[in-house]
């Protein structure tokens, strides 16, 4: 049996010990939180994807087994909600504009596009067509964008910050303000204007 001093020593090796696996332990649970965001900011990036690519993959393997079963499909003309003055067949030959853009504008309308309700199940191609037909225009510190009542036939990507009012009345709290890579559309039911430049 050891003396009093040789078991204290031995004691404060276990205790040493003991710290030293707590802090590798709090080490690993903060590396393993991290990596759960990580995951989980992945699996929403997916689910973006999934949301956009899934559509195109469907109509590609339903056009591969039209054509293995010998079968030629003719596309139904759909019903729309307003007349068309003009043929369908007049839109092959349009040309669409594309407006030269950064990668990380690129990047920015893209996003917001997968992130809005009405545009993430649009085709990849669509989506494309979409991004580099976008074109930049500058609003200064409270200019106004668009007015209370106004026709929505376009849609926005901003970079910045804008207010929305109704009828004269901000909106008070953060979820009615506009920020970098939101996207609005539709009939306008407030006024939306610049914060910032």
């Amino acid at each position: 049996m050891g003396t009093l001093r040789d078991l204290q020593y031995a004691l404060q090796e276990k205790i040493e010990e003991l710290r030293q696996r707590d802090a590798l332990i709090d080490e690993l649970e903060l590396e393993l939180d991290q990596k759960d965001e990580l995951i989980q900011k992945l699996q929403n990036e997916l689910d973006k994807y999934r949301s956009v690519i899934r559509p195109a993959t469907q109509q590609a393997q339903q056009q591969t087994s039209s054509t293995l079963q010998g079968e030629h499909r003719t596309k139904r003309q759909a019903i729309s909600a307003e007349p068309t003055a003009f043929d369908i067949q007049d839109l092959s030959h349009v040309t669409l504009p594309f407006y030269p853009k950064s990668p990380q504008s690129k990047d920015l309308i893209k996003e917001a596009i997968l992130d809005n309700d009405f545009m993430k199940n649009l085709e990849l191609s669509q989506i494309q067509e979409i991004v580099d037909c976008m074109y930049p225009v500058e609003y200064g510190k409270d200019s106004c964008i668009i007015k209370e009542g106004d026709v929505g036939s376009l849609v926005y990507v901003m970079e910045g910050m804008v207010s929305c009012t109704q009828t004269e009345n901000v909106f008070p709290g953060t979820d009615l303000f506009l920020s970098s890579g939101e996207v609005f559309e539709k009939e306008v039911k407030y006024h939306l204007d610049m914060i910032t430049d």
